[in-house]
């Protein structure tokens, strides 16, 4: 599909959730603003010296509550849910197939995670469906760049969001662009897939790989905000993107990946389910750039919650970050009385 055609074809809603209050005449604010932002700041101090960006909406009355949530974070793999959104939009308009095949070449491979690109050339034909699994579930970065490409690249997704009113929310690159430039890297190439990714970043200069991932950390491309973020997640629920059906197809691919199990989905409550995307940039010399969850909670109750947490700059290990984003998934359901 062309660019152009893609970028016409979308066309501009409104999400609901907003950091303004209620209008007068609907549901009573569940939040209390000012406790929560208190309760967030507390995590973000033991998040230190690594940045917390939240954001929370109440489905129910767009009552919004963020935290940093103005600042934009790198992305990482997060983008991966409004590409499958944009990629079912295009299946939505006949102009993608969920059964259409596409053939994965040496120069379609990208940087790990990618099972695609360990496996290839011993399969190189799948289909947009399975693609579309293997970026929004499983987050691999081979099947993510073919479907960006589908699409018309990373400026199409950024203007069909800008279209949907979810500004903030910029892709800039390709996984295989993007993941070399944060260590330092020459541009990548097929024989560095897999295990031999890592060693070749290794081989960077330690000076050019702290440089690298400073610049990282303060390029304002491939980020959001965390306030964008819930904006998405609202109205994909809202099926304000796409039909119904597509809706129900990528909430149904984020609630079954398996991604994250330490982060938002570890403060599910008892009855509750999460459908979200996870981001995270590989940790070297000491600094992890991003450890990112996005997701929509829906309780027993029937009520639904799109919570936004961004990490970056972080010193801490693994499971440390991914308490502090649990720890924001619990602060934000016990507020909310779950």
């Amino acid at each position: 599909m062309h660019r152009r055609a893609f970028l016409l074809s979308a066309a501009a809603v409104t999400s609901g959730c907003t950091e303004k209050a209620p209008m007068l005449g609907q549901l009573e604010p569940v939040f209390d603003a000012k406790a929560l932002t208190q309760s967030l700041q507390a995590v973000a101090d033991r998040a230190a010296p690594g940045q917390l960006g939240v954001a929370v909406c109440d489905i129910q009355t767009g009552q919004t509550v963020t935290f940093n949530g103005d600042r934009r974070f790198p992305l990482q793999s997060v983008f991966k849910a409004p590409l499958g959104a944009a990629v079912l939009s295009g299946v939505d308009r006949g102009e993608i197939r969920l059964d259409e095949v596409i053939t994965i070449r040496d120069i379609d491979l990208s940087p790990p995670f990618s099972p695609i690109a360990e496996s290839w050339p011993g399969r190189t034909d799948y289909s947009v469906a399975e693609l579309l699994e293997a970026a929004s579930g499983a987050s691999d970065n081979t099947a993510a760049d073919v479907l960006l490409n589908r699409i018309g690249g990373p400026g199409a997704l950024t203007a069909w969001l800008t279209q949907k009113a979810i500004p903030d929310f910029r892709i800039d690159r390709y996984e295989r662009q993007l993941q070399p430039d944060i260590a330092g890297m020459a541009s990548f190439r097929a024989a560095w897939r897999g295990q031999a990714f890592k060693p070749v970043m290794l081989a960077v200069p330690e000076a050019t790989r702290r440089r690298a991932m400073a610049d990282y950390l303060t390029d304002p491309r491939d980020t959001a905000t965390p306030l964008a973020a819930v904006r998405f997640l609202a109205a994909l629920q809202a099926g304000h993107l796409i039909s119904r059906a597509s809706t129900e197809r990528l909430l149904a691919i984020m609630t079954a990946t398996r991604t994250g199990q330490g982060r938002l989905k570890a403060a599910l409550p008892e009855g509750a389910s999460l459908a979200h995307k996870t981001g995270g940039a590989r940790t070297d010399l000491g600094l992890t750039p991003a450890s990112n969850d996005i997701g929509l909670y829906r309780l027993k109750d029937g009520r639904q919650f799109a919570v936004a947490v961004f990490l970056s700059g972080s010193t801490a290990p693994e499971d440390a970050r991914d308490a502090a984003i649990a720890e924001v998934g619990r602060t934000v359901l016990k507020a909310a009385g779950a």
